[in-house]
């Protein structure tokens, strides 16, 4: 009998965002695995005693990245982590998509700035700072040029906290054709879904803000495909992934470019596609069973 951890975050006294992750844990035990639930920072957790353990929904991990990418290091010595622990750390750091543009893929044209190095922000048309390490649009705000005061003052946020930041064009496509999330699962395309914008004009860096607002089942194009698999294929070391998250947007040629590439701990969206719960299941046994 094969024993899984399905690893989320401590919600404390609020409720679990994951409502994936009790259905997953019953699919789980139903198909004949001892599942459970469980926090990555429970210091009480015996991670060795596990055949695999699952990185789900760890979203507060970009707040404490660091500690986060040790602690896979130290999952991954004792027993199998997916994704690994090379991936974990490599994809934590969003300036990934300088890779993936210098391997070719087609990417939204990014900029970093890392704190004490000065910022050259976008003379003109709307843009976005957000940081590299971050999730559910955290510390993420759009602008336009008359903004620009408000933005320095965004900028210097996030360097007083150490982060690095990420400048990018706002990608006016959002506003109309949204952002697909392609996902696989296993090696194979699982599933795809299509959100809206998720950052308004004039909303505060440190507001907090809906992250898939009008989510919706989405089937991906031929190109979209395409660039998704071109991306998962240029990550350094070919390592061998359980699941890949791919969210594309439009360019302003109206072709597919990676927005993000998700191989931590990516939101599933199983309650808006209950039908890859068997397959997300059939993937995890398969390879606790390695």
């Amino acid at each position: 009998m094969a024993r899984v951890a399905l690893v989320t975050y401590d919600p404390r006294s609020q409720a679990s965002k994951d409502v994936d992750l009790p259905v997953l844990v019953e699919a789980l035990r139903a198909a004949g695995a001892e599942a459970d639930g469980v926090f990555w920072d429970d210091a009480d957790v015996d991670w060795a005693s596990y055949d695999l353990v699952v990185i789900r929904s760890t979203w507060d991990y970009s707040w404490r990245a660091d500690e986060f990418t040790a602690w896979a290091q130290k999952v991954a010595a004792v027993t199998r982590l997916a994704n690994p622990a090379a991936v974990v750390r490599w994809n934590a750091d969003k300036r990934y998509l300088g890779e993936l543009a210098a391997a070719g893929v087609p990417t939204v044209p990014t900029r970093y700035f890392a704190p004490g190095e000065p910022a050259e922000l976008p003379a003109g048309g709307e843009y976005v700072i957000k940081p590299a390490s971050g999730a559910g649009a955290r510390y993420a705000a759009r602008y336009t040029p008359d903004a620009h005061e408000t933005a320095v003052r965004h900028l210097a946020r996030l360097h007083a906290e150490g982060l690095t930041a990420m400048v990018q064009p706002y990608v006016r496509a959002i506003d109309t054709g949204g952002e697909r999330a392609l996902q696989f699962f296993g090696g194979r395309l699982l599933h795809a879904s299509r959100k809206r914008a998720v950052l308004a004009p004039g909303t505060a860096f440190d507001a907090e803000k809906v992250a898939h607002p009008g989510l919706e089942p989405w089937t991906p194009s031929p190109a979209e495909l395409a660039v998704a698999e071109s991306a998962l294929a240029a990550l350094p070391g070919a390592p061998e992934l359980l699941y890949a998250r791919v969210d594309l947007v439009d360019g302003d040629d109206g072709r597919p470019q990676v927005m993000e590439l998700e191989l931590v701990e990516p939101n599933l969206f199983l309650f808006l596609h209950p039908e890859s719960t068997p397959k997300v299941v059939t993937a995890i046994l398969a390879a606790a069973a390695r």
